[in-house]
C-alpha cells in the first residue's frame, strides 16, 4: 500500500499551497515595503492601503503586514527600483515586465537569461510600450498578434518562468 498514507497526500498538497503563497507573499511584501518607504509609512495613503487591502485579501498575516510597513521607513531599508523591462517574446509579441528590485543590475541578467532561454529578447525602451496603453494601473494591448500553437506554449512557459521571479511584480503581452 506505497504512496496511499494520508499525512503524505496532505503534506504535498501543503507544501505546495505553502510554495505559492510565499511567492505571493513575498511579492506584496516587497511592494508594501516600497510604497511605505514613499509615503513615509502613513497607512491612510491611499496608495498604501490599496496594496494593504490586496494583502488582506491573499490572507497575508497582519503582522508580515506590519513588518514590512515598518521596514519601509526604517534605516535599514535599501533602496527599491521600479522597472519597467521591455522585450519581444515568441511570435514576435510584445512583452511588459514591471519589477521591483533592490538590485537593476541582477534582475535586468536574470530577466535577460529567462527571456533567451526560450525564444525572447530584450528591447530598448519604447520598443514594446507602444503596442499597449495604460489604464488603471495596467497595461492594455492597443493591438494584438495571433500566435501559432508552437509560439503560445513557448510564451506561456516563458511567462510563467517570469512570473515566477521574486521582483517581477506583473508581466503583460499582447498575443492574441
Amino acid at each position: 500500500m506505497a504512496g496511499h498514507s494520508k499525512w503524505a497526500q496532505i503534506k504535498r498538497q501543503k507544501g505546495t499551497e505553502d510554495a505559492r503563497r510565499s511567492k505571493v507573499f513575498s511579492k506584496l511584501s516587497r511592494l508594501i515595503t516600497s510604497e511605505s518607504k514613499r509615503v513615509g509609512g502613513k497607512t491612510d495613503s491611499p496608495s498604501l492601503r490599496t496594496i494593504i487591502e490586496k494583502a488582506k485579501k491573499e490572507n497575508m498575516p497582519k503582522d508580515t503586514i506590519d513588518r514590512a510597513v515598518k521596514k519601509g521607513v526604517s534605516e535599514e531599508a535599501g533602496e527599491m527600483f521600479e522597472i519597467l523591462y521591455e522585450a519581444y517574446g515568441p511570435g514576435g509579441t510584445a512583452i511588459l515586465i514591471e519589477c521591483l528590485t533592490d538590485s537593476k543590475n541582477r534582475t535586468s541578467q536574470e530577466i535577460k537569461h529567462a527571456l533567451s532561454e526560450d525564444g525572447g529578447s530584450l528591447a530598448g525602451p519604447g520598443a514594446a510600450s507602444w503596442a499597449f496603453t495604460k489604464r488603471t494601473g495596467e497595461y492594455l494591448p492597443q493591438t494584438t498578434v495571433p500566435l501559432t500553437d508552437e509560439d503560445g506554449a513557448k510564451l506561456s512557459v516563458l511567462m510563467e518562468k517570469l512570473e515566477e521571479r521574486d521582483d517581477v511584480q506583473a508581466v503583460y503581452t499582447n498575443a492574441d
